[in-house]
């Protein structure tokens, strides 16, 4: 039979299949699952109908473990029910599962394989999430590609609808997940046509109803409990023969060859691999490579995992093998072996293979690329019982050595890189270029996106293969035919041109002509491109995009350039197919977009330049493009040089296991993130003196803390960088003030020139191209050198928007995206408290942008202090902040004490006066921190014989008040974590929880929380959200005794800083919700006016500002002060300048008047009562 043909990826292929069995899905978003139930929700919408005529049923809960207690309840009242995760959401359905199994239940989860948290997160692919569940009672089945989830996702369903066995049908994250192939996709039809529906019945029948009742989940006690535990064996002796049955029936309909273990290699093999997904396409690949040179090597490939069958096993293996090597791709500390080893040395026991070496390897840990030059390596080692592949293990020696790296890909296949800059749409558009290829074509076609852990401007790297035979090369591109280089800044500091092969094509965006490309390309990238033949094309995408008013989105004019260089499809066929794409990608944004891209996309066509190659490059010299760092802390350098840069240069690879030794529990140095100066912006700002009015506005809002002011005394000024700009500052004679800015950190958001004041016409700042402005860097590295007068500090107050800037950020130049909502509140916060701040971060884009390798943004002042940060996981944050308030009382507590009794002792003057201010201020992490110093070095200068003296001497760290901070956003906060949150406010402890509020999942793509308001389209809200915004604050304000905010920076820069000064010195809880802008508003005018849309936000009454002090209530005031005015504008045209609100404007204008109109309505109704609570 044969299938209609699409391109799509593993999440899309999970989704389509597992749709057409699914009644009912609960769902909670993480990565890399949440497409799957994204496209489920969207379809529903849409009215598609699954293989019992009606539309699924989604519902998104409030965390994994509630998705997975609603599967339980929707599967016993007799609904099929699905739902979809990975990682630490798989983890919190284990207790469900354990239930779900044990009632026979036949639920489906689908997963994204997904490494667990241990030292450190890893979003990325691996199979230590499903070794964990393999003792649930959940029968597990693995697809090797997006193929596979297609065809073998029917099987989960089909086998567990007729065992009665629930499954767990998983396939690697992101490898497979986010891998996009041309497909056979299948027809509903022929699902109805294999699934019992008398087993469905039998199921309905069976499930939890009032019109026959039964008790399911009872309490049984010792006398029949193992019993009745033993008497689910028959159905799970069934299940390996039920799922044989139907792959046997599904290779009827579609001519495939699945079992429950496919041999695939030599007939006569003697060296086989046992292995279980993606890396298997790779491994047959390899296997087609050797057996051709006449090598006997073979695979077994793991389909069914449990129950696991030993028959089939050993049926799969030839006779003549003499040496098996299991490969997992997940790590068990401790254990003998990894679990499918462990599970194949068993089955083999007793058997004809009862005597044959089998070997342990480890690979692929967190997406960890396994290419066949390793998979070579495994079917040479013959020495090694224990190994791994693709590290270098300097440490215990287990990694085997690589020998041989030939290409093992058919002919013909067409390779293509391309390096982008996060945000700037490339991986976009080789999304549609992959579906446009394999939709408009013959050819197969395969896409994989490398990243890095920046939010966006970091570096993507996509890569492309296309030919006519089918692709299993599921590994990275590092021989390509075309590289394009998106980003200019990239061709000095990675290696890319040297991926190419010899007459490859290479494309680079820049804007420079000859003479300039002569002084910026490498030596060695100008000697690669002339000795290998290298086609050489540019671009100046950059220009063509301010030019048709797309700014730093270039992704559809370098989309054009490819298929016009590439030649895949006639151009004229290309552009039509791409113009199509940009109307369905870019029409819920507006004609105005959709215009401005068919233009880009004929820009992109006529721009390209040919250059040609000199004679001259062939003998041009290596160039040293590394930047060894030197001026920092000795541990800072250590990493910083040994990892970070490795890192940085997408060469981590190499990196050996003794490079981490000193790193082995996740530890990192603080302050790393000021030497990756990466020069990624287009455009940064430029101060100009004579318009400044010194409010220092620019600083207090920029995300990444790299507009800064310096305060000069004459000696300093008279030392300051040659022609660097400054001025008189104002009120504080005799000072220079100049506005400092890291032109190499800026990531060109344009933030700082938005909030600008203007005078007389002009503001103080505007923005210009950074290569015109590299010598302000030096003024800026000058300017972090000096300390704030104190006299300056003195004057403008810490806890003013002008005088918290002068001091020094502890959060600087982040993974934030440009024009981040989040950072520069988090930036104030380490102003005002850095020096003794704890922080635990949730999980989420805080904790990403916060703590992603290689680099800390969290630094250190002069002194040596700073913010402790630490992230435990995503829904227990609060209750870790918790954790960490605790200790720091417990351990203080007995420094206090030990001060009290010395106090009680103490003879000479000053020694007691140090005590005595040091127990006065004991409470005020503001006052107690010097009132410390003065008490430790009292005691230090004192010299007397005391054990209470020698405590805290011994224990000075743990002396000072320190500030507990509790990062998290509203996914956290309002949804997975609020049993935390409520908890820890209501405990009643010196702690501070800030929730960064952008009111959308934004870590994982934009899904629905409780904290996204009515009306606004979200993932699983693509109807727009019909109910209200949870009011987290009003649950809070409930206690009576917790410290509350509600704030917007850009809206009353005042008010901002004053809540939270006031939160953190409230000797008790406090709450602080903070709106933030996130690119995944849509926010007219882009990034940039992120402070700008707080303010609107705030004079439409779509947020309000207040701060609610039990302080005020205990001296008999009203707590409760309302901070914003009486909206001014109007609520339903500011949501509309959102995509978020006027995409439902635009698809079905009757809802959205319908839910404007109520989400209108209830601001207003609530800004009244918020104005009632502040009369008195």
């Amino acid at each position: 039979m044969a299938r209609k043909m699409k391109t799509m990826d593993g999440n899309t292929a999970a989704a389509h299949v597992s749709y057409a069995f699914t009644d009912v899905a609960a769902i909670y978003p993480i990565t890399p699952s949440s497409p799957m139930a994204d496209y489920t929700d969207m379809w529903a919408t849409q009215g598609r109908k699954n293989i019992f005529g009606h539309e699924v049923m989604l519902s998104e809960m409030q965390s994994e473990a509630g998705a997975a207690g609603a599967v339980h309840g929707s599967l016993q009242a007799g609904a099929l029910t699905t739902t979809y995760t990975a990682s630490q959401g798989l983890l919190l359905m284990i207790p469900n599962m354990y239930k779900i199994a044990g009632e026979l239940l036949p639920g489906v989860i689908h997963v994204t394989a997904r490494a667990l948290a241990s030292h450190a997160l890893s979003i990325f692919g691996d199979h230590s999430d499903v070794y964990a569940c393999r003792q649930t009672g959940f029968a597990m089945l693995c697809a090797s590609n997006v193929q596979e989830v297609m065809d073998l996702g029917a099987v989960a369903h089909l086998t567990a609808i007729e065992s009665r066995v629930p499954f767990l049908h998983f396939f690697d994250g992101f490898r497979t997940s986010h891998e996009i192939q041309k497909i056979e996709i299948w027809d509903y039809d022929d699902l109805k046509d294999m699934c019992n529906m008398e087993a469905v019945e039998a199921f309905r029948n069976r499930a939890l109803n009032p019109e026959h009742p039964i008790q399911r989940g009872t309490a049984q006690n010792p006398d029949v409990f193992f019993q009745a535990r033993e008497a689910c064996n028959p159905y799970y002796d069934a299940v390996p023969e039920i799922a044989q049955q139907y792959m046997d029936k599904v290779n009827a309909k579609i001519g495939t060859d699945y079992k429950l273990f496919n041999y695939y290699g030599a007939a006569d093999a003697e060296s086989v691999i046992v292995a279980m997904g993606s890396a298997c396409d790779t491994i047959d690949e390899t296997v087609d490579f050797l057996t051709a040179r006449g090598e006997k090597v073979g695979v077994v490939k793991v389909r069914l995992y449990r129950p696991f069958s030993a028959k089939h096993l050993v049926d799969a293996i030839p006779d003549t093998v003499k040496r098996i090597s299991v490969l997992d791709r997940t790590k068990e500390p401790g254990a003998l072996g990894e679990p499918l080893y462990l599970d194949v040395v068993a089955a083999l026991k007793g058997t004809k293979f009862n005597d044959i070496p089998v070997f342990c390897g480890r690979y692929g840990l967190g997406s960890k690329d396994t290419t066949p030059a390793q998979i070579i390596s495994v079917f040479k080692n013959t020495e090694k019982k224990t190994f791994t592949i693709g590290i270098v293990d300097d440490v215990t020696n287990l990694s085997l050595e690589i020998t041989e790296n030939p290409v093992t890909a058919p002919a013909g296949t067409t390779a293509c890189k391309f390096w982008g800059l996060g945000a700037d749409g490339t991986v976009g558009a080789n999304k549609n270029s992959i579906k446009i290829i394999g939709d408009h074509t013959d050819k197969f076609a395969q896409a994989y996106f490398d990243y890095d852990s920046k939010k966006s401007g970091g570096v993507t790297i996509s890569h492309l293969r296309f030919g006519d035979k089918k692709i299993q090369s599921t590994y990275l591109i590092n021989q390509a035919n075309f590289v394009a280089c998106h980003t200019p800044a990239y061709v000095r500091k990675y290696n890319m041109v040297q991926d190419l092969v010899d007459g490859g094509t290479f494309l680079l965006n820049c804007s420079w002509n000859m003479e300039e490309l002569e002084e910026h390309l490498p030596g060695q990238v100008k000697r690669y491109i002339a000795e290998h033949n290298i086609k050489f094309y540019t671009i100046d995408g950059i220009n063509i995009g301010k030019e048709v008013g797309l700014g730093g989105r270039i992704n559809t004019i370098l989309q054009a350039a490819f298929f016009k260089l590439a030649n895949i499809i006639p151009i004229e066929d290309a552009v039509k197919y791409m113009k199509d794409a940009a109307t369905a990608s870019y029409s819920k944004k507006g004609d105005d977009v959709v215009k401005m891209n068919h233009e880009a996309i004929d820009r992109g066509v006529q721009g390209i330049v040919e250059i040609q190659v000199p004679a001259s490059w062939k003998d041009a010299k290596d160039e040293d493009l590394t930047e060894k760092a030197t001026c920092g802390s000795a541990d800072v350098l250590k990493y910083v040089n040994s990892v970070q840069a490795k890192i940085n240069a997408q060469d981590g690879n190499s990196l050996p296991v003794s490079a981490f030794v000193d790193y082995a529990d996740g530890s990192t140095p603080t302050g790393s993130a000021a030497y990756e100066k990466r020069g990624v912006a287009v455009d940064v700002p430029v101060w100009n003196p004579d318009s400044c009015l010194q409010c220092n506005l620019c600083s207090y809002v920029c995300p990444h803390a790299v507009i800064r002011p310096v305060v000069m005394d004459a000696d300093a000024a008279a030392k300051a960088p040659a022609g660097a700009a400054m001025a008189d500052m104002k009120g504080m004679e005799g000072k220079k003030f100049a506005m400092s800015i890291s032109v190499l950190d800026c990531t060109g958001c344009g933030s700082c020139v938005n909030v600008c004041p203007e005078v007389k016409g002009n503001k103080a700042l505007s923005m210009a191209n950074l290569e015109t402005q590299l010598e302000a860097q030096k003024m800026f590295d000058y300017g972090t050198t000096l300390e704030t007068p104190a006299d300056v500090l003195e004057k403008f107050k810490v806890t003013t928007p002008k005088g918290s800037q002068f001091k020094q950020p502890l959060l600087e130049f982040s993974g934030a995206c440009a024009g981040c909502g989040e950072t520069p509140y988090a930036k104030l916060i380490t102003q005002l408290f850095g020096d003794r701040m704890y922080i635990s971060n949730a999980t989420g884009c805080s904790s990403i942008w916060g703590g992603s390798s290689p680099s800390c943004p969290y630094t250190v002042n002069k002194e040596g202090k700073g913010p402790a940060w630490a992230n435990s996981l995503f829904e227990d944050n609060a209750e870790y902040g918790f954790g960490m308030q605790l200790a720091q009382k417990a351990l203080r507590k007995r420094v206090v004490a030990a001060a009290e009794n010395l106090l009680a002792v103490a003879e000479k003057d000053d020694v007691k006066a140090a005590l005595q201010g040091y127990l006065d201020t004991v409470n005020s992490s503001t006052e107690n921190g010097p009132a410390t110093k003065k008490m430790i070095a009292a005691l230090e200068a004192c010299g007397c014989d005391n054990e209470d003296r020698k405590y805290i001497l011994a224990n000075k760290d743990f002396a000072a008040k320190k500030s507990q901070w509790i990062f998290g956003g509203d996914g956290w906060a309002y949804d997975i974590g609020f049993g935390g949150v409520d908890h820890v406010l209501a405990a009643n402890q010196d702690v501070n929880i800030f929730v960064f509020d952008t009111e959308v999942y934004s870590n994982t793509g934009g899904q629905s929380s409780k904290a996204t308001p009515t009306g606004a389209i979200a993932q699983f809200a693509a109807a727009g959200k019909d109910v209200k915004k949870k009011d987290l604050a009003a649950i809070a304000m409930s206690y009576g005794y917790v410290y509350v905010a509600q704030i917007a920076q850009g809206a009353d820069y005042n008010q901002c800083v004053k809540a939270i000064a006031e939160a953190e010195a409230y000797p008790g809880p406090s709450l602080i919700i903070a709106y933030a802008p996130c690119i995944n508003h849509g926010i007219k005018g882009g990034m940039k006016n992120a402070q700008t849309e707080e303010k609107n936000a705030v004079a439409a009454g779509y947020w309000h500002l207040f701060r609610f002090d039990p302080r005020l209530a205990e001296e008999g005031k009203n707590p409760f002060q309302l901070d914003s005015k009486a909206p001014t504008a109007d609520y339903k045209a500011f949501i509309e300048s959102e995509v978020r609100y006027n995409r439902l404007s635009r698809t079905n204008p009757e809802r959205a008047e319908a839910l404007f109109t109520k989400a209108a309505k209830d601001a207003a109704d609530k800004y009244a009562k918020l104005a009632k609570m502040a009369e008195n």
